[in-house]
């Protein structure tokens, strides 16, 4: 992960040029107590067998469920 792009893995192939969300759980928590989660969207740039990249070009914090 960067500032301007995420590589990941997947098992479905991922055309360039399509829009894609992504949801991460991110490891700091809010004020030491609340999870968070970076969604990021973007369309993918490329595509090997097992891994795609996209490039970010909006991203956003999000409160995530507690886990029990």
């Amino acid at each position: 992960m960067s500032s301007t792009g995420i590589l990941f893995t997947t098992d479905h192939m991922l055309l360039p040029g399509r829009r894609l969300e992504l949801a991460i759980s991110w490891p700091a928590q809010l004020n030491n107590q609340t999870p968070l989660r970076l969604v990021a969207r973007g369309r993918v740039t490329r595509y090997e067998e097992g891994l795609a990249a996209i490039e970010i070009q909006q991203y956003e914090f999000r409160t995530a469920p507690k886990a029990n």
